[in-house]
């Protein structure tokens, strides 16, 4: 009996180790084989022999080798590869009999990027990514060749950054071209690019771009420890990079700004920032930011201080306004209308008699009607999404007014806080003020003006205890720093803007000319 009950235990332990061997398999490198046939197998067995994989036999040399290439069509220039491989392959390789691999790298191919490789497992990772592969069959060595290309959308104006003055050119899906268009902005030799590959599945190319000599070592340590630590097998967009390194996932203010412009990506990494691109992708995250940035736009600094300085200005007041505007209103008319003047006491209660919501609801509403009207436009077509916000809020207003749903007043206390939300340079920075503008009205519509300093009590405590890659939020003003307070409100006049902003503790704090 004490027998059989050991058996079972054994047997089930067996079961257990057999079935974790079988839930953890042993990953295991493949290396290439010398048999052509079975090298090309291997790469239709690891992709799925899908249609727009090209495995090609070619015979090369004197002795007539066999030979093949594999790449898929679509993410490749074929167009190179059959004038500057195939052909070359077949036409200069004739008198050759012996070392075929150092003929082809030094003789054959008109290519730069070429290399030579054992892993199969990284061959496949090459023709995913748009390379070419060449093998010779009895060699257990491949050529990989660059010839990453395809269809891609030229360089064009930014679709989501108008400018009046300033370059025209903004980032594309190649990232090589992005990299190009930096350069071309920024020829300093302490330039830096450093590549990383993330994502399981999707094998991402995201490069972190900084100027050497500027930015702090220790953001430059935590950023690229931040990214080396994402783990997820997808990423699509920048703004995916940007929600895995952020400091605070929970915060409504955005840690990092995004941007198509070069221009843009050169300005901030001299100022001692980085930059970081992502394949696939036209925008571009900056970082680390601070709490003046979200109203900075690069036209700031292409025209004369004084109207640059009353943009800026106009653009704080317009912050103010997408804020707190609707907040305003509720607690004013609600809770405090004897701090209004009389005559506009009157004027907006005659405006509200016989409305069947408290001015609270009446805000809300409307409120939500434009945020509707606003994701419509973004998601039809451009022209009709244009006709659909103008003419739709226009509409709406006024059969909102005519039946008796809305006052005229606040009609207009919406539109001014839509035409106030558009000043703000960044979408993503509009979009954060939304859920803010949300709260600070739920808080007014309780508390009436208590719970508007309420929420702006605990939206200053939040901005001081926030951080964007060890910086805090509130510099230069909390704690405030004489020296780059010249660049806030009042954009100071180029002649004077000679230092770089000392909050980030660059390497190299005076920006130096040809003089220096």
């Amino acid at each position: 009996m004490k027998r059989s009950i050991l058996s079972k235990l054994k047997n089930q332990q067996l079961d257990k180790k057999r079935a974790t061997s079988i839930q953890r398999p042993a990953k295991t490198e493949l290396s290439i084989s010398s048999k052509l046939s079975t090298n090309l197998q291997n790469i239709k067995q690891s992709i799925g022999n899908p249609d727009d994989l090209n495995l090609r036999n070619i015979k090369v040399g004197k002795m007539n080798t066999n030979c093949g290439i594999a790449y898929i069509s679509g993410i490749t220039d074929e167009t190179l590869i059959n004038n500057n491989i195939i052909q070359n392959l077949q036409q200069n390789l004739k008198d050759v009999e012996v070392d075929l691999i150092e003929n082809i790298k030094l003789e054959v191919i008109s290519i730069t990027s070429i290399e030579e490789t054992e892993n199969m497992d990284k061959i496949i990772d090459y023709i995913l990514d748009g390379q070419t592969v060449f093998f010779i069959d009895g060699e257990k060595m491949a050529l990989v060749i660059g010839s990453s290309g395809g269809k891609e959308r030229s360089v064009e104006q930014p679709q989501s950054e108008t400018l009046i003055h300033g370059p025209r050119d903004g980032f594309i899906e190649n990232l090589e071209v992005n990299l190009s268009l930096i350069r071309r902005d920024l020829r300093d030799p302490k330039l830096r690019y450093k590549s990383f590959e993330i994502g399981s599945r999707s094998k991402q190319k995201v490069v972190l771009c900084y100027i050497e000599d500027l930015i702090n070592p220790d953001i430059l340590e935590e950023v690229i420890r931040r990214i080396q630590s994402i783990d997820t097998e997808y990423v699509t967009d920048s703004a995916q990079i940007e929600q895995w390194i952020e400091d605070s996932s929970l915060s409504p203010f955005p840690q990092m700004i995004s941007s198509e412009r070069p221009d843009k990506a050169s300005f901030e990494m001299l100022h001692g920032k980085f930059v970081i691109l992502v394949d696939g992708t036209p925008f571009c995250i900056i970082g680390p930011i601070v709490l003046n940035d979200i109203v900075k736009s690069m036209e700031d600094y292409n025209q004369r201080w004084i109207m640059a300085s009353l943009l800026r200005v106009l653009r704080f007041i317009a912050c103010i306004i997408a804020l707190f505007l609707p907040g305003i209103y509720i607690a004013l008319v609600s809770f405090h209308p004897g701090m209004l003047p009389t005559s506009l006491v009157f004027s907006i209660a005659a405006s509200r008699e016989g409305m069947p919501f408290n001015a609270a609801v009446e805000v809300l509403l409307m409120a939500m009607v434009f945020e509707m009207l606003q994701e419509a436009a973004i998601r039809l077509p451009k022209v009709i999404g244009q006709t659909i916000s103008i003419v739709g809020g226009l509409v709406i207003g006024e059969s909102a007014v005519n039946a008796g749903i809305a006052s005229p007043i606040i009609v207009i206390v919406t539109a001014l806080t839509a035409i106030a939300s558009f000043c703000v340079p960044y979408y993503s920075v509009a979009i954060s003020f939304r859920a803010i503008r949300f709260g600070v009205m739920f808080a007014s519509a309780v508390l009436g003006l208590y719970g508007l300093i309420l929420s702006l009590i605990v939206m200053v405590i939040h901005i001081t205890n926030l951080k964007s890659f060890g910086v805090p939020y509130s510099v230069p003003l909390m704690p405030m720093m004489k020296k780059d307070i010249s660049d806030i409100i009042i954009r100071a006049p180029i002649t004077i803007l000679t230092k770089r902003d000392n909050f980030l503790q660059n390497l190299n704090q005076p920006k130096k000319g040809r003089k220096n």
